[in-house]
């Protein structure tokens, strides 16, 4: 079914300060990124509590980040999880960091201004209005009670949790809004790792007997991800049990979401530390099945469980079908599961990055065609659990550099050096990655959490091979379209986009929708499948601007 939509506004053009190149492929040595944290106002060091315990997991899991617009005023703002409590009597760490965006990538922090005050120990984020009242709120995962930030609208936020009925004490990871019932409003899942408190924290040792962290199956404690529903009138129920969701435990790290089986139904994908992971195909009726083994992405090609940590859920290989790539620990590769007709093949020996990954642990990850040329390329955010060698830094021993891969648009990639694509490498602890347009000009910015050190705010830089185009899709009440899948046409060729929030490791991200066009290219068309499997088509909207896409009310 075709309409022709009946409203796009277009917000005019946007400068391209440093977003434009002069085109060819980026040469040897090539900055993509440049770090603008300091400058920028946003390099929160990360705070690991003011009672640190060295080798208690939960201090080398965390922690995440967020990009979403908290103020309303259509720029990205920052959201920074920090470490915390971990038993009662700790001494209180920092709390988690709200910071608002000038509109040019700079930053304030308004915590207190803002009443988010939060001393757990904090892992990631899930942004979205799920009240329905315009105010993009904020949902905090944590070692311990997660916590609902209501959006308030006056640049003030209230704790909202108990109201909500949104009431665990576990350890959450991930989490991810997503509409699963099609009622309209957003329901809300979030992974759980595992069973942990200070009275089971087990001692381990590494290969020299020396004393490490643990691998998570040393603690024989996996845990049920929850999803819970919204009821539509500002509380949520927990319906995991009802929902099959209960059925299978694991050490729940990643999610992302969307209709991987082609049925019209939001599924849901759980990426495991250690253990298979999860395919949660929906059934309707509020019904899941976990089908991750006969749908070919539970295990590796070579049916190993992985230690899976990040996931990401895009068009990697260009035949408009949604894939998946999952990273792991050093000496495992980052997956790519590749979306065939019916299921998933393991096709990573075919991206030409297995030995790039396989001495690095990557955590955060996240898609975008960073240089304009029409492809996806892949950024991941690396950083060990586990002293081992090669050292990349002797002061931060279990610090490892970033990883850049640029896309040919075919499924197959090659780093880019040196490593993470800025001046030099930098080791750090990478957790979280966010990915969004920060400063407006037009290309895919980064946001990396690094465990104990500074957050690292990397400005797109990369020489470009065209130009781009942005949507901010939203529903006809101008809600945004969460789902909803956006196809270009430019140069004889189509490219495919998700709208969604939902990826990485414990991030929340940009949910407007990012292509390049490459040079030479002109837009032939747009078209936009809704969440429900309408479809519209959009006019040929001009390069280079960021356009509002609105649904057409009749539906």
């Amino acid at each position: 079914m075709s309409r022709s939509l009946l409203l796009t506004l277009s917000l005019g053009a946007l400068t391209a300060c440093g977003g434009e190149g002069t085109g060819g492929a980026a040469s040897a040595g090539a900055v993509w990124f440049e770090d603008v944290g300091v400058a920028s106002g946003a390099a929160l060091q990360h705070d690991l509590g003011a009672d640190q315990r060295r080798y208690w997991i939960p201090e080398i899991t965390g922690s995440g980040l967020g990009l979403f617009d908290a103020d309303g005023d259509g720029d990205l703002d920052l959201f920074v999880c920090q470490g915390g409590r971990l038993q009662d009597g700790d001494p209180a760490g920092s709390s988690d960091a709200l910071l608002l965006n000038d509109g040019t990538g700079r930053f304030t922090d308004v915590t207190q201004q803002a009443g988010i005050e939060d001393r757990l120990f904090g892992m990631g984020c899930a942004a979205a209005d799920y009240d329905g009242d315009g105010d993009v709120d904020l949902f905090v995962t944590n070692v311990g009670r997660n916590v609902l930030w209501r959006n308030d609208g006056d640049g003030t936020f209230t704790d909202a949790t108990e109201a909500a009925g949104l009431t665990e004490d576990a350890w959450g990871t991930s989490a991810a809004f997503l509409d699963y019932d099609g009622d309209g409003d957003l329901d809300l899942f979030h992974c759980n790792y595992i069973r942990w408190s200070a009275s089971n924290e087990v001692p381990c040792n590494n290969k020299l007997g020396e004393p490490d962290y643990c691998h998570p199956n040393n603690y024989d404690a996996p845990d049920v991800d929850r999803l819970w529903r919204n009821e539509g009138d500002g509380t949520f129920s927990d319906v995991t049990e009802a929902s099959g969701i209960a059925k299978v435990f694991g050490n729940g790290l990643g999610v992302a979401w969307g209709d991987l089986t082609g049925d019209g139904l939001l599924d849901i994908y759980v990426a495991n530390d250690g253990m298979a992971n999860q395919l949660w195909v929906n059934r309707g009726s509020g019904r899941f099945q976990d089908q991750a083994l006969a749908k070919g992405c539970a295990l590796s090609g070579e049916g190993k469980a992985e230690a899976g940590m990040g996931v990401v859920l895009d068009d990697l290989d260009g035949d408009l079908r949604l894939d998946l790539f999952v990273t792991h620990l050093r000496s495992e590769t980052n997956t790519f599961y590749r979306s065939k007709a019916r299921r998933f093949a393991d096709d990573t020996r075919r991206t030409g990055t297995v030995e790039a990954s396989l001495n690095f642990t990557a955590f955060g990850v996240g898609a975008a065609d960073f240089d304009h040329d029409g492809a996806l390329d892949y950024y991941v955010a690396n950083g060990r659990v586990g002293d081992s060698t090669p050292r990349f830094s002797e002061d931060r021993i279990l610090a490892e550099p970033d990883q850049l891969f640029r896309g040919a648009g075919d499924g197959t990639f090659t780093e880019v050096l040196p490593r993470g694509g800025t001046a030099a490498d930098v080791p750090t602890l990478g957790r979280g990655a966010a990915f969004g347009d920060l400063d407006g000009d037009g290309d895919v910015d980064v946001v990396v959490a690094d465990n104990g050190g500074a957050v690292r705010v990397l400005r797109n830089v990369a020489p470009k091979r065209g130009t781009w185009l942005q949507l901010d899709v939203r529903e006809a009440d101008g809600s945004t379209a969460l789902g909803a899948r956006v196809t270009l046409q430019a140069g004889g060729r189509k490219q495919l986009r998700q709208v969604q929030t939902a990826y990485s490791f414990c991030a929340t991200n940009d949910p407007r929708v990012h292509f390049g066009v490459p040079e030479g290219a002109s837009v032939e068309g747009i078209q936009v499948q809704w969440a429900d499997g309408t479809i519209e088509e959009v006019g040929l909207l001009e390069p280079g601007r960021l356009h509002i896409v609105r649904r057409s009310s009749d539906r």
